[in-house]
């Protein structure tokens, strides 16, 4: 006769209590531990080699078994207490417990080719914002992301929940001090563009600079770049916008930027050719 299954953990057990915990900045800073919420962040948290737990509801368990065997260690909760590790409206039934792994300032802006392609975003409030825009990042094949200044913290659940996995793809500096990434993104040979509205120059004429390794630098969601930091990067450039609107959001200026970036080396003639 088999062995009856472990019941599911309640929210009173000790491990998913801890596991709680971690929805609180200060113990994910301390602990260096952060929450992955769905299947999609749980399987590129997998890939990353980031893992430490998966707690999964029961409805879950057989759905999503692959990625429950893959795991160093995975746990049957009840629905309360899914509920409890999840910050989602409706719970998609699995929860992963992470391992930090942001990359120092200086490998972030280390210039992997002659067309690296890296992104600065300073003082970025709104976690959706922030995971929005580290999706739009990976999905235009930036090589890494720096996140500066007092910017919403990379391991916020909402942050990774709107990457849709992508923060597991893309190489993230965190830094408090968003002039000293600019300052060694211009030192690291890379060429500083800060998108900004009231730029001196059009990002319709900007094809020469966005040949070479650039590091695009974004601002705040409600009042943008600050002059003095603005004034850090080699070029301040504007989008064009001939309709009414008063100005992009900053995800929808970062997929323009990155998209005209790609787009112009993809169109520029291969150095073989003649």
């Amino acid at each position: 006769m088999s062995n009856p299954l472990p019941a599911p953990l309640t929210a009173r057990n000790a491990r998913v209590k801890d596991a709680r915990k971690l929805s609180r900045r200060s113990v994910r800073a301390e602990r260096r531990l952060f929450l992955a919420d769905g299947p999609k962040a749980v399987e590129a948290a997998l890939e990353r080699g980031v893992v430490v737990e998966v707690f999964a509801a029961p409805a879950a368990r057989q759905q999503y078994a692959d990625l429950l065997a893959a795991a160093p260690r995975a746990s049957e909760v009840d629905d309360r207490a899914l509920a409890a590790l999840s910050d989602s409206v409706s719970p998609a039934g699995l929860v992963a417990v992470c391992r930090y792994f942001d990359i120092p300032l200086a490998e972030a802006l280390a210039p992997s080719s002659t067309t690296s392609l890296v992104t600065i975003a300073a003082d970025v409030r709104d976690p959706g914002n922030a995971g929005t825009l580290v999706r739009t990042c990976d999905a235009f094949g930036a090589d890494a992301m720096v996140l500066a200044g007092r910017s919403v913290d990379l391991y916020n659940p909402k942050t990774v929940r709107a990457s849709v996995g992508s923060v597991f793809h893309l190489p993230v500096a965190v830094t408090p001090a968003p002039a000293e990434a600019v300052t060694s993104a211009r030192e690291r040979g890379l060429l500083v563009l800060a998108a900004d509205g009231d730029g001196d120059l059009s990002l319709d004429d900007a094809a020469d600079l966005l040949a070479g390794p650039i590091a695009w630098l974004f601002g705040n969601e409600a009042w943008g770049l600050p002059a003095e930091l603005s004034a850090l990067a080699d070029h301040r450039v504007r989008i064009p916008t001939p309709g009414r609107a008063e100005s992009l959001n900053l995800a929808t200026a970062a997929a323009v930027c990155l998209h005209e970036s790609v787009r112009t080396r993809r169109a520029a003639p291969s150095p073989d050719l003649p």
